[in-house]
């Protein structure tokens, strides 16, 4: 089965926040599928979790070896539909994104954003409780 994660649950597994164990029980077996924009996102939360003092960056580096382990497969949105789910929600484009993959490839969501999680079940699309 494809489904469909964001960052926030991939920063939770290559950190070890709690929920870890529990995203990698859902996820084992099948087919992670997410926006290109997901490196660039991860680095991004990396990058916040320097400026509160949450991580090193010696952690980072590993923090990336750990996603760079992670079998994914990238997909190309549809931005003009992207783009109305974001205008709709009043969200960035990079969460519309995830929203948009989910809808076109009619596989669950992944999240522990609980905003874009409840935009996701306004849309009907599916999500998995972690």
């Amino acid at each position: 089965m494809d489904i469909v994660i964001d960052t926030s649950a991939l920063i939770a597994v290559i950190v070890g926040e709690p929920e870890r164990k529990r995203i990698v029980e859902f996820t084992t077996g099948n087919t992670l599928i997410g926006p290109g924009s997901i490196p660039w996102e991860i680095g991004n939360a990396f990058s916040a979790m320097f400026k509160q003092d949450r991580l090193t960056l010696d952690e980072a580096q590993k923090g990336l070896a750990i996603f760079a382990s992670i079998p994914f497969r990238y997909v190309e949105p549809d931005f003009v539909n992207a783009l109305k789910i974001s205008k709709q929600a009043k969200m960035y484009a990079y969460d519309a994104y995830f929203l948009d993959c989910a809808i076109r490839h009619k596989a669950p969501l992944l999240t522990l954003d609980r905003k874009l999680k409840a935009f996701a079940q306004n849309l009907n699309v599916e999500t998995m409780e972690v």
